[in-house]
């Protein structure tokens, strides 16, 4: 059996629904606007967010400003050190010159900036910071870079004065140097002259004795000394290899015991060069003629003649003096071209020699002055009866205190290790009569080692 049910009309229900939702709205709208929680116990959780934000921005703000504060105590607290520094060297510096306005001034900062530091110290347990910390920060780091730029002039200053002090010191040493070299110069002007031969101005040949004989040698030796210097100096100057030029001259192997020794093969070669032909009574000069009698009368009297003169003067006066010849003969011999050249750059003083001209230059003025010793020498040599006569020894002679002595140093060193031996002759001896003069060797450890030594042939 079928129930037939009536159906209801959409326009019954609709009104109700309607009145509903408009009474739920108007409720929501009213709690909305009024603030008042929901009955059923909903939270605002955006309401709780936005407050927690606000909290973590304050919280950061207070750090910010706390680790401001921080810094711009710190950085007055190296402004205060950097002016305590500077005041430090600025007190210093006042010494010396004394300044006491300046020092006491430099004091009082000090003290100052020290109780500066003692108040910052103060603030910094008590946090009690600066409210305005960047302005605070900005004029610490000013006052900071003052104190380092016054720091800076203070050092430029001091290093100012204390170069003045070095250009004081040098100039004062300068002047010693220059009156030294002065002094040196005097001397050895003393020594070159003729005038160091003035215990002889007096001298005649019936009174002639080998001690005066001596005391010319010994000035002869002198100026083949300054000259040798000169020479290896202007080898030094040229880029000269002076191993090279002493094995050459030497021609063996020779070990010296220091390394200026070899300047004495240098003067052993110029020695050896000067002396050559000494016993011959031209000495050098081929052309030379020599009157049968009263040889000796004519060889004093050359002596005699020279010795008060400076050789470049006599030069000048009389170029075609046998003494003329005899220097550019032993020039041109002493000096090769290629050494010339090397040491001046032209071989002029050369082209002069033989024009029959005398060069005004330094290197052949000490050259001269040599060659006047030497011919001085000679001249004195056979001025006396029998005439003086040269020798020397041969490499490899053991040392003979009668004939020899040694120009080094280290012969008492070398006695103890080993028999001296010779390795060269530096200045020649010489006899007259019955009494010798002792020439100059060098003794060397090398020749211990070999064994073709001969005894020296008396």
């Amino acid at each position: 059996m079928f129930l037939q049910m009536e159906s209801v009309k959409p326009s019954a229900v609709t009104p109700n629904k309607n009145k509903l939702a408009r009474t739920f709205a108007k409720v929501l709208h009213v709690r909305a606007v009024t603030g008042i929680a929901p009955v059923d116990g909903l939270k605002n959780v955006k309401g709780d967010a936005d407050l927690q934000n606000e909290g973590n921005i304050i919280k950061e703000d207070e750090e910010l400003q706390e680790r401001k504060a921080t810094e711009a105590l710190l950085a007055n607290a190296f402004a205060s050190i950097s002016t305590v520094k500077a005041s430090y060297a600025q007190l210093q510096h006042a010494q010396s010159p004394y300044d006491p306005d300046v020092i006491q001034a430099a004091d009082e900062l000090i003290v100052s900036e020290f109780k500066t530091l003692s108040d910052l110290k103060k603030c910094f347990f008590k946090k009690q910071f600066d409210p305005s910390p960047d302005r605070a920060i900005l004029q610490a780091k000013l006052k900071e870079l003052e104190s380092v730029n016054k720091t800076f002039e203070i050092t430029g200053e001091k290093l100012e004065s204390q170069a003045r002090l070095k250009e004081s010191e040098i100039i004062f040493l300068q002047e010693k140097l220059e009156e030294a070299t002065k002094q040196s110069r005097s001397i050895e002007k003393r020594l070159n002259q003729s005038g160091s031969l003035s215990v002889l101005d007096n001298l005649h040949i019936s009174g002639l004795s080998p001690s005066h004989f001596v005391t010319v040698l010994r000035h002869t030796v002198r100026s083949i000394r300054n000259f040798v210097k000169l020479l290896v100096n202007e080898m030094r100057s040229a880029d000269w290899d002076i191993d090279a030029s002493v094995n050459a001259i030497i021609e063996q192997n020779v070990v010296y015991w220091k390394e200026d020794h070899k300047c004495f093969a240098i003067e052993s070669f110029v020695c050896r060069e000067m002396f050559d032909s000494f016993n011959f009574p031209n000495f050098s000069l081929p052309n030379e003629s020599l009157p049968d009698k009263n040889k000796r009368q004519l060889f004093f009297g050359r002596f005699n003649e020279l010795k008060p003169v400076k050789a470049m003067e006599f030069l000048s006066g009389k170029p075609r003096s046998p003494f003329a010849k005899f220097c550019r003969i032993k020039f041109l011999r002493l000096v090769h071209p290629k050494m010339e050249a090397s040491f001046f750059g032209n071989v002029n003083q050369r082209n002069m020699l033989n024009g029959g001209e005398f060069p005004d230059t330094n290197f052949f003025t000490s050259f001269a002055e040599m060659a006047k010793r030497v011919w001085l020498l000679h001249c004195l040599a056979f001025s006396f009866e029998p005439q003086a006569s040269i020798f020397q020894v041969e490499k490899g002679c053991r040392l003979s205190d009668v004939y020899m002595e040694s120009v080094s140093e280290n012969d008492e060193e070398m006695a103890v290790e080993s028999e001296p031996r010779v390795a060269f002759t530096v200045v020649p001896g010489f006899r007259i009569g019955k009494t010798l003069i002792q020439c100059q060797v060098y003794l060397s450890q090398v020749m211990v080692k070999k064994s073709t030594f001969r005894e020296q042939k008396r």
